[in-house]
């Protein structure tokens, strides 16, 4: 299960990673898991955490930035396919300190007499992501 902390609450999210919106490495909430910020500290103790980020290149912006996030995506679903049996991860990466964005370097490359541009995108800072289990 992914959680995400909203301001005294944290809820389950599920990723909305869009190469088109604004911030394109998002969550939204989908009222899978609620709970009150200190019943989570109280019922959850954090036992890991894991720092993700990702690289993408190619000739077409779009397609190398949306390439980025699927990445980025299929790494959090392989963690979260890893969690013991009462395990969650925590985004623990928080908006306007260190929340990951996309950032990407245009080269121009010579092809044939021919300028053309390359994209190399990344996420940077790694999101941040915490691993906690259920108390007994």
């Amino acid at each position: 299960m992914l959680l995400r902390r909203y301001g005294t609450t944290v809820q389950g999210v599920e990723m909305n990673f869009d190469a088109r919106a604004l911030s394109e490495v998002g969550f939204r909430r989908d009222r899978s898991f609620s709970l009150p910020w200190e019943e989570f500290e109280e019922g959850y103790t954090r036992t890991g955490g894991h720092e993700v980020t990702a690289t993408a290149e190619g000739w077409v912006q779009d397609e190398a930035e949306q390439e980025l996030l699927r990445v980025l995506a299929a790494q959090i679903e392989a963690l979260q396919a890893g969690l013991a049996e009462g395990e969650v991860l925590l985004v623990e990466s928080e908006q306007g300190s260190d929340y990951p964005k996309t950032r990407d370097e245009k080269k121009n490359v010579v092809v044939e007499g021919v300028n053309k541009l390359y994209f190399e995108w990344r996420v940077e800072p790694a999101l941040r992501l915490g691993v906690f289990r259920k108390n007994s």
